[in-house]
């Protein structure tokens, strides 16, 4: 699905987000990315949907150098990519409906789009997203009435209603409770699974990303520092990591003891401290 070789970017400031970034993702993988505040990967999500360009390196998505696309073809190949952000990015003051069918929004013409508005085309269509979400009674609700956890709920079923080949999920539970966090994820885990869709995650939580996901990238400072399956992700390549991020080593030492907030056994971190 994605080829990365080199992928720098450096913005006009001067400051390198990402310095040398080289992975490939297969179609279908479910992988996790995780790394202290600042390490670059939200940065690196932008350019896995497309949306922000490399300042040098290639970036090839299925099989097409991103660079050499039109603007037409980066209009279309966006459209195959659907990305959960921390911050939902709904309408709030628009019934539940409307948010859910802004997943079509590639689809539609102008006249379409605005149509919707004042009678949503495609209501079941929106139902059905809800429904796959847990939250069918929603659909007229007005948005900015629900809870948190109920918004990331709908920014998950318009993702669902656009209907992409991969979905990148930009830190979706940080401002969740732990219990709802698993929720979540297991939800877009499940969801991604039934679909054969690639799930691409950023995640400050190591312990969701060492239960939920075959897959860890860990990024500092803009590189890869290792990329591997959970059970040789090591406490001490974890605290080489996040090493002089005092909150995130004290919630390492948590974990390492058996303190899991998420519910359900720790997997010993073997050389944690080291």
């Amino acid at each position: 699905m994605y080829e990365l070789s080199g992928v720098r970017k450096v913005f006009a400031d001067g400051s390198v987000a990402l310095d040398g970034i080289s992975l490939t993702v297969g179609r279908g993988e479910h992988v996790a990315f995780i790394g202290p505040s600042g390490a670059g990967k939200t940065t690196l999500f932008r350019i896995l949907n497309l949306t922000l360009r490399p300042t040098a390196g290639r970036l090839v998505f299925e099989g097409q150098d991103a660079s050499g696309l039109s603007d037409a073809a980066l209009r279309r190949a966006r459209t195959r990519i659907g990305t959960i952000y921390q911050q939902q990015n709904l309408v709030g003051r628009l019934r539940v409906v409307h948010n859910v069918l802004a997943g079509n929004l590639g689809r539609w013409s102008t006249l379409e789009a605005a149509a919707s508005l004042v009678r949503p085309r495609s209501a079941g269509q929106a139902a059905t997203a809800l429904e796959r979400v847990g939250i069918p009674e929603k659909l007229y609700a007005r948005t900015d009435e629900l809870s948190g956890g109920q918004q990331q709920r709908v920014a998950i079923a318009r993702v669902l209603v656009q209907d992409p080949d991969v979905l990148l999920a930009d830190e979706p539970v940080s401002s969740v409770d732990p219990s709802l966090a698993v929720t979540i994820v297991s939800l877009l885990r499940d969801l991604s699974h039934e679909s054969q869709k690639t799930l691409l995650m950023n995640l400050h939580s190591v312990e969701l990303a060492l239960h939920y996901f075959p897959r860890v990238v860990g990024i500092r400072d803009g590189r890869v520092r290792f990329d591997l399956a959970p059970e040789k992700v090591s406490g001490e390549l974890l605290a080489e990591l996040y090493a002089g991020d005092r909150d995130e080593e004290q919630a390492l030492e948590r974990f390492q003891d058996g303190k899991n907030p998420f519910g359900g056994a720790c997997r010993p971190l073997p050389g944690f401290g080291a």
